[in-house]
């Protein structure tokens, strides 16, 4: 059955950009003249904590189910279904007669819904291939001006990939990527309305050419929101990567799920 649309919620939409393995500590460093307009101009915690294992899956799964992996039953990255089931973000959105979207390059992002609560997936298989953030970030530009979702998720994937796990987190190529995932989410701040909210995040961070463990280069990430709906150079505490699918269902007037453990950052962030 659906719910009931609220009318705080009516004009807001959101965008999350995810981008795979991004280390806080690359934005500033990486040579984007881009990241401290970025930064100045939106709600940060640059030291949020992810999921462990602080793998990509795993993370992805708490980011929309807002559970820890002990609880979703993701430990791999091998989807198997959730043995007590818990409500995801999309799936409470679609409940609130939300449209919603996601554009992706790696696979095995398909399972985190089911593509019956999708307006349209799009997935590029290029996921160990360069040019695959901009890829992407064009057909997600193209199909939010003409589609205008209420909710659309972009991931991006060459930092994890062609950076962290080919040459090292941290190494020249891997900043290569950061500030090139942070020209896609300028591209996308520039080409969409100014109604939409923009959320950038990371899964993981990464140390060497690994992640996964507890090491603090592994479980911090950067969580920035940026749009109307938020105050510029506000800093966030004690924010975690399960409180973002909270968030965006309060934004956008949807009810969370009981089992939800975050949680919504708007009162702290907002205007």
């Amino acid at each position: 059955m659906k719910e009931k649309k609220e009318d705080a919620s009516m004009d807001k939409k959101v965008i999350m950009i995810l981008v795979d393995g991004m280390r806080p500590d690359a934005i500033p460093a990486c040579g984007s003249d881009y990241a401290a307009a970025l930064i100045a101009g939106s709600a940060c915690a640059m030291d949020a904590r992810t999921v462990f294992p602080s793998v990509t899956l795993p993370c992805h799964m708490s980011l929309f189910h807002s559970v820890d992996p002990d609880r979703h039953g993701i430990l791999t990255n091998t989807y198997t279904p959730q043995v007590r089931p818990v409500e995801g973000l999309v799936e409470r959105l679609d409940r609130a007669e939300k449209k919603c979207a996601f554009f992706y390059t790696w696979e095995e992002l398909r399972d985190l819904t089911r593509f019956d609560h999708l307006a349209t997936a799009v997935m590029l298989n290029q996921h160990k291939a360069r040019n695959t953030d901009q890829a992407i970030t064009d057909a997600a530009i193209a199909y939010i001006n003409r589609e205008e979702p209420d909710f659309l998720f972009l991931y991006l994937g060459e930092t994890d990939e062609v950076g962290g796990h080919d040459k090292g987190w941290m190494s020249e190529t891997y900043m290569g990527c950061v500030k090139n995932a942070l020209d896609c989410v300028r591209r996308v701040r520039e080409s969409v309305s100014e109604g939409y909210d923009i959320i950038l995040l990371a899964d993981h961070g990464g140390h060497d050419r690994s992640h996964g463990s507890d090491r603090p280069e592994d479980m911090t990430i950067p969580v920035i929101l940026n749009g109307p709906s938020f105050a510029p150079g506000r800093a966030l505490a004690n924010v975690s990567i399960k409180d973002l699918a909270p968030t965006i269902a309060e934004m956008l007037g949807a009810t969370p799920a009981r089992e939800w453990e975050g949680r919504s950052l708007l009162a702290e962030a907002g205007r």
